[in-house]
């Protein structure tokens, strides 16, 4: 057997692209096997390997972001739980504690140990955010964690391949849809399944007993990469602000420090909005993750993570702030304060490398409406409309439309969506003069409009901000467009309410726009001549933002 301890760097590079292949057949299975919409069409899970000690080696080339680094962090938490030798194979551990695992009880989480040869060599994880969860559906406005549905401790889940009939029950008692929720976490105990085959296969196939040096080496080329793309840094402190809508008068502001010391950086949010009593908190792990991501995508874009990606980084927030809450604060929303990390990050890095970092997008924070009810033959559904703004604009050229940064879950296909709930999207479509201005130009939002065709009212979550505080541009680049939601009649509902939405009513939802890059008059006017006739600028903001005069 190869008990070897160094790899030449092209044995090294073929062994770790098939690691990553393991971990994206393995995506492919839990997509292709689960049941509900929110996985199959718009991607919200991620699987990762990681050897024997817990550590990541791979994640699948399309995983959630917010999944970076938390699984092996889990897994510390089931390993303290259950240690390493009363794991067998077949057993799987779940949990959705906040705490523990992505920040938010819909997200489900999993591990399986895999065995080769009889010894364990590692284990294969999954996350995917769960259809329903019980409690308030998935929502902003709760005041504590227990509200927001049924929180699941570290617990057997499957013991040597059986389920735990007990565990089974209480989950699926729980929820508005058992059928999918079972679905789906079956999806996931198949996902880990692939994964232990192709990587038995991949050990015999190389002649390997286990991970640990290959483990090593991956993970020490990884974090070297890092730590080289850090060290090429202005050493120095750079600091940057965002403001968000927040909830009500507790509005969102977070203050980012970003000190830069060779080959090491630290980010800390010391300042930042105090834990607030609505979903809007964002815990530990979770702040970490949209830390370390935006970090990685800027600096070191082309090296595969794992574990050594993120040891050069660290990460503080203060305990009790709306970055690092106390237990219970709600949390179901976290998703709109994490998602404004990548935006602080970048505002800091700008003033060191403003080559390598993007405007703030009007993706982030990302906007969801959530439906619940009773289809037209009287059936439970509930369904959430994944869908982006645009991304913010790049030194090099112009923000992304309608696509989610730092997450990248997506709307998938509106067919589905309509198939499976008693809702028809009469729009979708790019919304003009939402990008910033800018040399490069911010991306475009999205206006939606939703009707409901069911006999009977549902009920309706909203999870969005950027209303009063729309994505900035940078170097000089202007904002994007704010967000507007509104009902047909013209009434504004709370932008992050339950309320419910009655028979024939529609949901107008208007998806704001990427910050802009650079001084709007430096940009070429033949680009802008080009964005009058797309009909991503209108005439009007063509000469008021670029000073160019378009006739008919």
């Amino acid at each position: 057997m190869n008990t070897r301890t160094d790899f030449d760097p092209v044995t090294l590079e073929i062994l770790w692209s098939r690691l990553i292949s393991i971990t994206d057949e393995s995506a492919a299975a839990l997509l292709r096997t689960s049941f509900s919409t929110i996985v199959r069409e718009s991607n919200d899970f991620t699987t990762v390997l990681m050897d024997a000690e817990g550590q990541s080696l791979a994640e699948n080339t399309a995983g959630i972001p917010s999944f970076v680094g938390i699984l092996p962090r889990t897994l510390a938490h089931f390993l303290e739980r259950f240690p390493k030798e009363t794991w067998r194979p077949g057993d799987c551990v779940i949990t959705n504690d906040p705490w523990m695992a992505t920040g938010h009880l819909p997200d489900i989480t999993m591990a399986a140990p895999i065995f080769h040869r009889g010894k364990l060599v590692g284990f294969s994880g999954s996350v995917a955010h769960s259809p329903d969860i019980g409690g308030s559906l998935w929502s902003s406005d709760c005041r504590e964690l227990y509200e927001e549905g049924l929180r699941i401790p570290p617990i057997r889940f499957l013991r040597e391949g059986e389920r735990c009939q007990d565990v089974f029950d209480f989950i699926l008692g729980n929820v508005r849809l058992p059928e999918q929720v079972l679905g789906d976490l079956y999806a996931q105990v198949t996902s880990q399944q692939v994964c232990a085959r192709r990587l038995g296969e991949f050990l015999d196939d190389v002649g390997m007993v286990d991970l640990t040096a290959l483990s090593r080496a991956l993970q020490s080329r990884a974090e070297g990469a890092m730590r080289r793309a850090i060290e090429a840094l202005p050493d120095g402190v750079y600091r940057a602000r965002v403001e968000a809508d927040g909830f009500d008068a507790d509005e969102t502001r977070i203050e980012c420090a970003l000190t830069v010391d060779g080959a090491k950086m630290h980010v800390d949010y010391a300042g930042t909005s105090k834990q607030i009593d609505r979903g809007l908190n964002c815990v530990m792990n979770y702040t970490y993750a949209y830390t370390v991501y935006p970090i990685k995508c800027a600096l070191d874009p082309l090296t595969p993570r794992n574990e050594g990606s993120y040891r050069s980084v660290t990460v503080d927030a203060p305990l009790g702030s709306i970055l690092n809450p106390r237990y219970p604060a709600p949390c179901n929303a976290r998703q709109l304060t994490g998602h404004l990390l990548a935006g602080a990050v970048y505002g800091a890095l700008a003033q060191a490398v403003p080559d390598k970092v993007i405007a703030e997008c009007g993706s982030a924070p990302t906007m969801r409406s959530v439906y619940s009810g009773t289809d037209r033959q009287g059936n439970r559904f509930t369904q959430i409309l994944f869908a982006s703004g645009g991304m913010g604009a790049g030194p090099s050229q112009d923000g992304h439309p309608c696509s989610a940064f730092p997450t990248n879950t997506g709307a998938g296909s509106i067919e589905a969506f309509e198939s499976i709930s008693p809702l028809i999207v009469w729009k979708k479509e790019l919304r003009q003069d939402s990008g910033g201005a800018g040399k490069q130009r911010g991306g475009l939002g999205q206006d939606i409009e939703v009707e409901l065709t069911a006999p009977e009212a549902v009920r309706l979550s909203l999870l969005s901000d950027r209303q009063k505080h729309p994505a900035s541009g940078l170097v000089g680049g202007g904002p994007g467009a704010s967000a507007e939601i509104a009902l047909g009649d013209g009434t504004r509902p709370h932008p992050k309410s339950r309320t419910s939405l009655k028979p024939g009513e529609r949901l107008i939802m208007r998806y704001s726009g990427g910050g802009g890059y650079g001084d709007p008059h430096q940009r070429d006017p033949a680009a802008v001549r080009r964005d009058v006739a797309a009909g991503y600028v209108s005439r009007e903001a063509a000469k008021r933002d670029y000073g160019i005069d378009i006739k008919e």
